[in-house]
């Protein structure tokens, strides 16, 4: 299901709710060569009601890319785990194992969600909708959109949304996908998680609503 480290090593030397980038960082122009495992993990998905292409993985750090690994936390299997100073997503799974998913992250700390939460929505390709802060910090930009922009190729909300529940109330923090790949493993966002798209198809195909799912703060600590 994923590659191996044996494959790896021979194929190798190896906000909130808006969740839209400023400035993209360049991408570094030189990549390692790619494992022909992750060319078919990330290739054009078909069966969907929009476009899903496959992704360039000269553009992703090959760190950031889905995998099992092992991965000791005190969480109960079926658990997501987000390390945001990582840039990882964890699916917790049985004896110390888990899927880790390369994320982007909100740009300034103080833009991330900490702490516990549950799943307790799901979309497929998901309406977006800024929210009225952001709006009001850049009218110009968010303001077209404040009715909301359908799902679609376009939307940076991607072909799946999980969205963030607390105390019965929605923290407006969802965990989606993007329509800015190259941006995966860095500090991007306004808040959200963004997923690789065909990694959030992933991740939403195997936790259900109800599930948990834990925020790390910066520090890769849980956050009280």
């Amino acid at each position: 299901m994923f590659p191996t480290r044996r494959s790896l090593l021979a194929g190798t030397p190896l906000l909130v709710a808006g969740c839209v980038t400023r400035e993209p960082r360049p991408v570094a122009a030189l990549r390692p060569p790619v494992d022909p495992a992750y060319t078919a993990l990330y290739a054009a998905l078909d069966g969907e009601p929009f476009p899903v292409p496959a992704v360039d993985l000269s553009a992703i750090d090959p760190r950031f890319l889905r995998r099992e690994v092992a991965y000791a936390t005190a969480e109960p299997p079926g658990t997501i785990v987000v390390d945001p100073s990582a840039r990882y997503a964890y699916l917790v799974r049985e004896g110390g194992r888990a899927i880790r998913y390369g994320v982007g992250v909100g740009r300034d700390e103080a833009f991330n969600f900490r702490g516990a939460a549950v799943i307790a929505r799901k979309a497929e390709w998901p309406r977006w909708t800024p929210t009225q802060a952001m709006i009001k910090r850049e009218p110009q930009r968010y303001g077209p959109y404040a009715g909301g922009l359908p799902g679609g190729a376009g939307n940076p909300l991607g072909p799946r949304a999980l969205y963030l529940y607390r105390d019965g109330g929605d923290t407006l923090y969802r965990l989606h996908g993007t329509t800015e790949p190259q941006t995966i493993g860095r500090m991007v966002s306004s808040g959200c998680v963004r997923f690789l798209n065909q990694d959030i198809i992933d991740l939403y195909a195997r936790v259900p609503v109800g599930s948990r799912a834990v925020v790390l703060a910066a520090s890769g600590t849980a956050a009280s």
